[in-house]
């Protein structure tokens, strides 16, 4: 496999701060103002940047004004759109960890959230501490998450991704993106400078069907012809043949 000098900011998971100085990141969704403010109060002391909303249509008008969190703590009894709605449209432009904290304890809705949205569900009443517990773990779990998320994630002079828009800026000129292509660059970017498996990108892209290689090899065609400069030639989706993709940068 090629090697790269990276340019994305690398940060260490094991503690809320980058190297930049730039706290983790943790989106709290819940209708409840008493636990919003309550998981809030706890993550900021823990050394978290927290945003909070109260409704899944207030978490998507929160993801275009400060971009993508790290992580996302979402209940999903609310008003007007709920958390797997919500979790659908993160999921149709992202793999961003969800953690479901939730009154909801029956069994079947507890495996749907698990099988099909979250990285951990906890039912209310619930530990703060052990929450925070839970929200370290997973961001271990998930492989490098080495850069934090802006509004506009820079790659380099010539590339630029919104993940919330959906669109890529070479030279400062907008491309547009579909949803499996910036799912495609969300997780790549995540692990940035790591090889992800064939196996992995076709479950975390399309977790309840049945899809081949083929259908991943042509979106990572189409996605180089939109951000490659010579796409035969890629510069940033770099092929580790018969085991999968990685992400370089110049």
């Amino acid at each position: 496999m090629a090697s790269a000098a990276h340019s994305i900011k690398i940060m260490d998971i094991t503690s809320p701060l980058n190297e930049s100085g730039i706290y983790q990141r943790i989106l709290v969704v819940d209708d409840d103002l008493a636990i919003t403010q309550l998981v809030a109060r706890k993550f900021e002391s823990s050394g978290f940047e927290v945003f909070t909303a109260h409704s899944g249509e207030e978490a998507l008008a929160v993801l275009e004004l400060h971009g993508l969190p790290h992580l996302a703590i979402v209940d999903i009894n609310m008003p007007g759109m709920n958390g797997f709605d919500l979790c659908r449209r993160l999921q149709s432009f992202s793999d961003l960890p969800i953690i479901f904290l939730t009154a909801v304890d029956q069994e079947d809705i507890v495996i749907q959230g698990i099988e099909h949205f979250a990285e951990d569900y906890v039912i209310k009443p619930f530990s703060p501490r052990e929450l925070v517990a839970r929200v370290r773990r997973v961001l271990r779990r998930m492989g490098d998450y080495n850069y934090t998320l802006a509004l506009v994630t820079q790659v380099d002079e010539r590339l630029s991704i919104d993940f919330v828009h959906k669109s890529a800026f070479i030279n400062s000129v907008e491309v547009a993106l579909t949803p499996t292509e910036t799912k495609i660059l969300y997780i790549l970017m995540r692990n940035s400078g790591h090889t992800v498996t064939n196996d992995f990108l076709l479950r975390r892209l399309w977790p309840l069907e049945e899809v081949y290689e083929d259908t991943l090899r042509v979106h990572i065609h189409r996605l180089r012809h939109k951000i490659e400069e010579t796409p035969s030639r890629p510069c940033y989706i770099n092929t580790v043949r018969g085991v999968g993709y990685s992400f370089l940068t110049k």
